[in-house]
């Protein structure tokens, strides 16, 4: 990328703009004649038609001849990532469900118009006519445009980077805040999971944080400091730093269950140890206050029935809490089966106490 191409850009985005009608819908305004001459059976007023005349003239403006590519598109044959990107945005503009999509247009006006299939000579052994050179991005057409055309936000902004920079006075004043800007548009599509786990949308992403670097290396060349610009961080960074969060999370949540089972594990053990003293006490002070001989075999039976359902009753209370509490907030298999082992375990042992009391 460089300052020509980006002012190619803007040039058009200058000839057609959009505007809010009356219903609040984009209308895409014609405010330059530079795009006489680009429509077809010389139709400028539906949005499409508009649109594809502003596809034509950028294709043209580096890809019409060998001169013209080789003067800039030779050495950057991303180019046509840009125009997919330019054509994304503006698509998304026009709010109609069958028309806005890339599929469509391409199908209306790429695949089968002699302005897009015609040969160019003298550039074979890059490409045979427009429709070859956009078939060669395939997968673009096929992407979301509303994701693409968030690219085109990135690329603007990089663009108004290249284009304020003064070679002849080393100057920017503008950049650094552009830069800024440029690296958070680029961060939130780098944080966003349906982007980067896309092919086809990492490498635009990729082409973005490639043309960034060359700016940089760019003014560094000329003398001027760009080491304060912010750097980009990469998918792979991005990624790596997602998957140790998910690890700590993890032993964050391995450590609270072992907390809460060691705490519900203590108040068992001292309910259980509470409920028998108690109902020992109780027992004893009958045996105290009857004779023997008139000790009735029911009131025996209902103390013995009253501790044990005391005794399983405070079990199944602290295991409830300790089951919703454990697992309120994590949710994964593993620590459920660790969960349910360390439950089955305490009430093999609250069993085994209560059969000690029996006898």
């Amino acid at each position: 990328m460089d300052d020509k191409i980006c002012r190619t850009f803007f040039a058009l985005r200058n000839s057609i703009y959009n505007n809010l009608d009356a219903t609040g819908g984009y209308q895409l305004i014609m405010n330059q004649p530079v795009l006489n001459g680009y429509f077809t059976n010389n139709n400028c007023n539906i949005n499409l038609e508009k649109i594809n005349a502003g596809c034509l003239y950028l294709l043209d403006a580096f890809f019409k001849d060998s001169s013209v590519f080789s003067s800039v598109a030779k050495n950057n044959i991303n180019i046509v990532e840009y125009i997919i990107m330019w054509l994304s945005y503006m698509l998304n503009l026009i709010k109609n469900e069958q028309g806005n999509s890339l599929e469509y247009f391409y199908d209306i006006y790429i695949k089968n118009h002699e302005k897009y299939t015609d040969s160019i000579t003298s550039v074979d052994a890059y490409y045979n006519s427009y429709k070859d050179l956009i078939d060669k991005k395939n997968d673009l057409i096929n992407m979301d445009i509303k994701y693409i055309s968030k690219f085109y936000d990135a690329f603007n902004t990089l663009c108004m980077m290249y284009i304020e920079f003064n070679e002849k006075t080393l100057h920017c004043s503008n950049c650094l805040q552009n830069a800024n800007k440029f690296v958070n548009k680029y961060k939130e599509m780098n944080q966003n999971s349906v982007i980067t786990s896309n092919n086809s949308y990492a490498q635009l992403l990729s082409t973005l944080s490639n043309d960034y670097d060359n700016f940089k290396n760019y003014c560094n060349s000329k003398g001027v400091n760009c080491t304060n610009f912010p750097s980009l961080a990469t998918i792979e960074e991005i990624q790596t730093l997602e998957k140790n969060s998910e690890q700590l999370s993890a032993h964050s949540s391995e450590q609270t269950v072992n907390s809460s089972l060691q705490d519900s594990e203590q108040i068992f053990t001292q309910s259980s140890k509470h409920i028998y003293t108690q109902g020992s006490e109780q027992i004893s002070e009958q045996r105290s206050t009857q004779a023997p001989e008139v000790t009735s075999p029911s009131s025996s039976i209902g103390n013995k029935l009253f501790t044990v359902l005391s005794v399983f009753g405070a079990i199944s209370f602290f295991l409830g809490i300790s089951y919703k509490y454990s697992l309120s907030g994590f949710r994964k298999r593993a620590q459920k089966q660790y969960l349910r082992e360390k439950i089955k375990n305490i009430k093999k042992r609250m069993n085994h106490s209560y059969m000690i009391r029996r006898e």
